[in-house]
This record gives C-alpha cells, structure tokens and sequence, in this order.
C-alpha cells in the first residue's frame, strides 16, 4: 500500500476506552487483549482489554477502537512493508 503523504500520523485517546488513529498503513494483527498496526511511524502495539476495532478505513489511514486501553508501544519496523496485508494473509 502507498503512504498518504497528506497523513500524519494521530492519536486521540478518550478516556482510555475510545481511540481514534490515523496514519495507519495495515491491520498487522488484532484480538480482544491486542492490537498490532503498522503506522507511518512504526509499528504500534496496543494492549488492554476487550478491545474491538469498530472502523477501519485503510484508504484513508484510519481506524476507530474501543475497549480498555492499557499500554501504546511503538517499535521499528514494519509489516506491511513485506507487500502483503494481514487481511491478504487471513483469506489465502
């Protein structure tokens, strides 16, 4: 996927339960306790609980959370860089 330019990377975290990012170039993986995206940035870890992802628009480089949220980490690096997103892997 080609970067947006345009983008920069955000994050706006309300009350610890509700995020909204932006600067998101793929989903790397996601469950209820974890969620790994590759930003403009890095990638970028986010743990808590019941987490759920309630919009994702990659086309834009955004994406809606909700749930606890408990820890941002970011690290070097990206997944989506390898050419194929999470979703490409998931239906092969």
């Amino acid at each position: 996927m080609e970067e947006n330019p345009g983008m920069a990377h955000k994050i706006i975290l309300n009350n610890r339960n509700q995020g909204n990012l932006t600067g998101i170039l793929d989903v790397i993986s996601f469950d209820e306790n974890t969620i790994v995206l590759d930003t403009d940035m890095g990638l970028l870890t986010i743990k808590g609980k019941d987490l759920h992802v309630n919009r994702l628009s990659l086309e834009k480089g955004e994406i809606d959370i909700e749930g606890r949220t408990d820890s941002l980490v970011y690290s070097a690096g990206g997944g989506a860089k390898s050419g194929e997103s999470f979703f490409a892997k998931l239906f092969k």
